[in-house]
């Protein structure tokens, strides 16, 4: 019998490099999505049975996934990767904060009560639940915390941002303590999120929010004396951490914390490997130089326990920079 997953934001751009592998695997997929629009449009993509979808339009409505998991009695796995991922918003705490608090809370629920077939369930979170906010000095593993309040959460969208990620993972946490179901919950900590689309037609346009760091270096023109921003970080490609959230659900794991990272970049560095692999968009060459002082992610245990050989960062810029010029016929 083929196994079979249920993703929620079957449209996000992990969710569905995530879709893609698993279905490479033999696996059957339903994704639930916002409208029938989007989800025809992801079954052209896909371009298999073996891919449906079902329409869950809020995910903070009380019993939102109950019906379409009541439908799907041959799923066994959960992988919930709707959230917003925005640092702008009218409202912080009712478009960032509680939308991800909510919605995870109404996943458990659905599954405890609807789907108890399901034993494994695997949350998209990020780094940004486990870093110190107030210090680039505090080494980050997997069993860090940041101390973000709830109050300073509301204050701007990044904190939001941050905010929604860890007390949604603590709600997770809290509900399982509580209520003690028959499925497991772990979570999968990406750093910034790079790399291409699975889909070409999805990168016409502009790229998503974590490759904005590549983006806004495509129009640096050699002629504009542009001055290059001095943004840093660390890394890894969505091709990655869709192979991760497949490790775990196929590990006999218990309730993990993963952090997925590849290495570390500075703006410098992404603009030297466009430049070298894309000398026909003629971009200001910057100054090259060292790279400025990262936060310390220890990634050991996660790197031990997924054993993947990650993708480096001239081929996953190569790769976002290449898909994006062809999409766009630059």
């Amino acid at each position: 019998m083929t196994s079979s997953a249920f993703i929620s934001g079957a449209t996000g751009f992990i969710a569905q490099h995530i879709i893609k592998q698993l279905l490479e695997k033999g696996y059957s997929v339903v994704g639930s999505v916002r409208n029938e629009s989007k989800g025809e449009n992801l079954k052209k993509n896909f371009a298999t049975d073996r891919f449906t979808y079902e329409i869950v339009d809020d995910l903070e409505t009380v019993g939102a996934f109950d019906e379409a998991l009541k439908k799907h009695p041959e799923v066994t796995i959960f992988l919930h990767t709707a959230t917003p991922v925005t640092f702008e918003a009218e409202d912080n705490e009712k478009d960032i904060i509680l939308p991800a608090i909510n919605g995870t809370v109404n996943v458990l629920k659905a599954i405890k009560s609807t789907a108890p077939q399901i034993d494994k369930v695997v949350l998209t979170s990020s780094i940004v639940s486990q870093i110190d906010l107030g210090s680039v000095h505090t080494i980050v593993d997997e069993l860090a915390w940041n101390d973000l309040s709830y109050d300073t959460a509301k204050s701007n969208g990044f904190a939001a941002y941050c905010g929604a990620k860890t007390f949604a993972e603590k709600a997770a946490n809290d509900f399982v303590k509580k209520e003690e179901p028959n499925f497991t919950v772990s979570t999968i900590h990406p750093v910034y999120v790079f790399g291409p689309q699975a889909f070409d037609s999805e990168a016409k346009g502009h790229l998503n929010l974590s490759n904005n760091f590549i983006s806004e270096l495509l129009v640096l023109k050699e002629d504009q004396n542009a001055e290059v921003p001095k943004e840093y970080g660390s890394f890894i490609d969505v091709r990655d951490v869709a192979a991760a959230h497949i490790r775990e659900i196929e590990k006999p794991s218990n309730g993990l914390r993963v952090i997925t990272k590849s290495g570390d970049f500075f703006s410098q560095e992404l603009l030297d490997i466009i430049n070298r692999n894309f000398p026909q968009l003629h971009l200001t060459k910057g100054r090259p130089g060292s790279m400025p002082f990262a936060r310390k992610i220890d990634d050991t245990k996660s790197r031990d326990y997924l054993k993947i050989d990650y993708i480096d960062l001239e081929n996953s810029v190569r790769d976002t920079v290449k898909q994006y010029i062809e999409a766009n016929d630059l």
